[in-house]
């Protein structure tokens, strides 16, 4: 008889039980690592193909961003709204879901955060703060719709949050555009929100504001949120093995919408801290390309809290160190949108999936 199996009873298996990935409280950071410096390395190829003065052109984009406190502070402030956004997909997707729909939440969210503000100039402290919630509950309730479609007929949300978003944007442009349009600017632009309402400086005369400590706490609540609640493990377990969680009594239909909304709801407190800390009104498609680099910080990062933070400082020194070798030497922006899609082949790549996991390739 086989020693390890026991008559009227089960086998016995003394082998560490492995937990799916997003349950596994470890974290390996080798994917964090690797994935920026294949990219750095694919960028000083293409700078030594596509530039003549490669030597300049990499020393303004690496160095760049730290030579003064303006562009220090700038770099910074651009990792705020990918910090959120990336928080927003980590969300969505320890639950199991994806949510595509951060560009048009961001925007929409900073608009209603906008039109919020404008109506209480003299709220001061609590009119930012109202302007601010009610962008990220507008864009969390936009996201819940999609979460709801799921719950109800089983509708595909990274088709419909994908859809909803480009229709936020076209109307959201129509608004800043047309009814809204301040008259006496030369953007596109609404009015600007009451000085009183505005975030602090925290870097003059750089644009960073106390939106960074915002986004740094949010990093914690929700680290928090899924390492010591209920909810937060219902979440996790939802998206590790949904019929598993049925079985154990969980809601999975109504945490896919909560989970929906959360995700949304964080993309939205971007866009109104854009509003409060940077803008100070809705430039029309100012948020172009903050969805899905803030997805790309969550690829990198692997939806793990903490990570996301390295993450988006990372992709904004690749934008802003870009931007200003364009400025001192013979570069285009577009190498920076090149690098990001490197981002995202090696952040989706089958062959790395080992780094992030611990597990072989299959």
């Amino acid at each position: 008889m086989n020693p390890r199996i026991h008559p009227g009873g089960p086998p016995e298996d003394r082998r560490p039980v492995r937990l799916p990935g997003v349950l596994r409280p470890g974290f390996n950071p080798g994917g964090v690592v690797i994935i920026p410096l294949i990219s750095l390395l694919i960028l000083t190829a293409l700078v030594f193909l596509l530039s003549k003065t490669p030597s300049r052109t990499l020393f303004f984009f690496f160095f760049g961003p730290f030579r003064n406190m303006y562009n220090l502070g700038n770099m910074l402030n651009n990792a705020v709204p990918l910090i959120l956004g990336g928080l927003g997909v980590s969300i969505a997707m320890k639950a199991g879901r994806l949510n595509l729909g951060g560009e048009g939440q961001i925007y929409s969210g900073a608009f209603i955060a906008t039109i919020t503000a404008l109506s209480l100039p003299r709220w001061g402290f609590f009119g930012g703060l109202c302007a601010v919630l009610a962008g990220a509950a507008a864009s969390g309730l936009t996201a819940a719709l999609s979460g709801i479609w799921k719950a109800r007929w089983n509708t595909s949300e990274l088709i419909t949050t994908f859809l909803i978003s480009n229709t936020l944007i076209l109307i959201t442009n129509y608004l800043v555009g047309g009814p809204f349009l301040d008259p006496e600017t030369s953007l596109i632009s609404t009015r600007k929100i009451a000085p009183a309402l505005r975030l602090p400086l925290i870097l003059p005369p750089s644009n960073l504001s106390a939106a960074a400590f915002i986004a740094l706490a949010a990093v914690a609540a929700v680290y928090i949120f899924f390492g010591r609640t209920k909810f937060g493990y219902e979440l996790r377990m939802a998206g590790a093995n949904e019929l598993f969680a049925r079985y154990g009594g969980i809601n999975t239909k109504l945490n896919t919408v909560l989970a929906m909304f959360l995700s949304g709801a964080f993309y939205g407190l971007a866009g109104g801290l854009a509003v409060t800390g940077t803008y100070y009104g809705t430039i029309k498609e100012f948020s172009a390309g903050l969805g899905w680099n803030g997805l790309a910080a969550a690829l990198i990062a692997r939806f793990y809290p903490a990570a996301l933070i390295p993450a988006s400082v990372f992709l904004a020194w690749i934008g802003s160190g870009a931007r200003i070798a364009m400025q001192n030497s013979d570069i285009t922006y577009e190498v920076a949108f090149i690098v990001q899609s490197v981002i995202f082949f090696l952040a989706t790549s089958m062959s790395l999936r080992s780094v992030f996991t611990g597990k072989p390739r299959p």
